[in-house]
């Protein structure tokens, strides 16, 4: 019978310890593995949805929630700006490109956003079927709106006030979904976009469609009517000090950073998960502490039997390699077992999210793990070691003469 076979039969004869301390690796490494694959999803996901966006631009209050609610959809905003006075900012020679959003509405969950066609070409949308809407109440909708709710072009779907409830829905009138995009993997595919001129009169400001009024000289028609905000793209890399002072300063707005905003809110809730990263590493000790008295005890029970491995011709060395062996199986398998329930617990994180602001998901495997692995087995290592070591110095004719 080879080594391999002798461990594992070896560690089948105690179940119970050899469980228990594959539960605490198994424990420790699905922690660590969560926080990882949450961490970088997180990261990437905050990267990916603020990409070619060097500022946002909206009423004063916390700049981390106008972020939120801009780039990522998933705060309340901070208030509405005049549209005529963010056409003004639109026009500063310091922007290169300026898209307007009014938010406010859901379907099922899922923002309604309002805005022109600049939106598509600032995140190089593109439609998978139909069109990108044109007239007053028409929608393309995101890749993920469509999969959820099986939409199809032609179809009619109500919004309904706030960003979440469907309670106070909009019966008065009807959005046409006229196109579908391809899927981003952003934020974009969990988004329905119509011009703003719907936005409005689906809240009674106005009955006819003014998006496009500053472009035909009636700016003066925009009077009352408001907006969100408007994501920025600057022109040079100076505009990045310049900018924001001169907005912040000389008007009632303000200007939030995304990258500023996106790491404060990183390193907030990366405090949280370095706790729990050092739990997780505490019950990894104590899962090596166990491994060890495992070993130990058990050395106890098998001196006899490997006294006779050695009569039978096995080497010290043979003896040695079986004990470090049995170590290095229970925490490899507690470490597997681990990044996989890791990947399940991040799944169920993000099929439980709220419907419209999904964001992580369990199906996508990092070459960090792979160091979850070698802790694993280095952990099996170190903790066999000293067990290892004394059925290695084991006096064989002293143990069968007490035999």
């Amino acid at each position: 019978m080879n080594v391999f076979l002798l461990s594992i039969k070896s560690l089948k004869l105690k179940k119970l310890t050899t469980f228990l301390s594959v539960l605490l690796v198994t424990f420790g490494i699905a922690i660590i593995s969560s926080l990882l694959i949450l961490s970088n999803q997180l990261s990437n996901n905050l990267e990916k949805n603020a990409e070619n966006i060097d500022a946002v631009v909206g009423a004063k209050g916390s700049p981390m929630q106008l972020i939120l609610s801009s780039i990522y959809y998933v705060d309340f905003p901070t208030g509405n700006i005049p549209y005529q006075d963010a056409l003004r900012i639109a026009r500063n020679p310091m922007v290169k490109m300026a898209v307007p959003l009014a938010l406010g509405d859901n379907f099922k969950g899922f923002r309604i956003v309002g805005t022109d066609i600049s939106f598509t070409k600032l995140y190089n949308l593109k439609v998978k079927a139909g069109k990108f809407w044109n007239a007053d109440f028409e929608v393309t909708v995101g890749a993920e709106v469509a999969k959820k709710h099986n939409l199809k072009i032609g179809q009619t779907i109500h919004g309904a006030h706030g960003l979440s409830s469907d309670e106070d829905v909009h019966e008065d009138h009807d959005y046409k979904v006229v196109g579908i995009l391809e899927a981003q993997g952003r934020v974009v595919d969990q988004l329905i976009l119509t011009n703003i001129a719907s936005v409005w009169r689906m809240h009674g400001i106005g009955e006819d469609d003014h998006e496009h009024a500053h472009e035909e000289g009636h700016e003066e028609d925009l009077a009352g009517k408001d907006i969100t905000s408007l994501l920025i793209q600057y022109k040079s890399p100076l505009s990045v000090v310049t900018f924001p002072k001169l907005i912040n300063e000389s008007t009632f707005m303000q200007v939030a950073s995304p990258a500023m905003e996106s790491a404060r809110l990183f390193s907030l809730v990366g405090v949280g998960m370095d706790a729990l990263t050092w739990f997780a590493y505490l019950i990894i000790l104590i899962s090596a502490i166990s491994v060890f008295v495992n070993l130990y005890n058990s050395l106890k029970e098998r001196k006899f039997d490997l006294a006779i491995m050695r009569t039978l011709g096995s080497s010290k060395g043979k003896v040695f390699f079986l004990v470090i062996l049995e170590g290095t199986i229970i925490t490899l398998f507690g470490a597997l077992l681990g990044i996989a329930l890791g990947h399940v617990f991040v799944g169920l994180i993000g099929r439980y999210q709220e419907e419209g602001q999904s964001v992580f998901t369990g199906f996508v495997f990092y070459k960090e793990e792979l160091f979850l692995l070698g802790l694993g087995i280095l952990i099996g290592i170190f903790a066999s070691v000293i067990p290892a070591l004394q059925a290695y110095r084991t006096d064989i004719s002293k143990v069968l003469s007490d035999k």
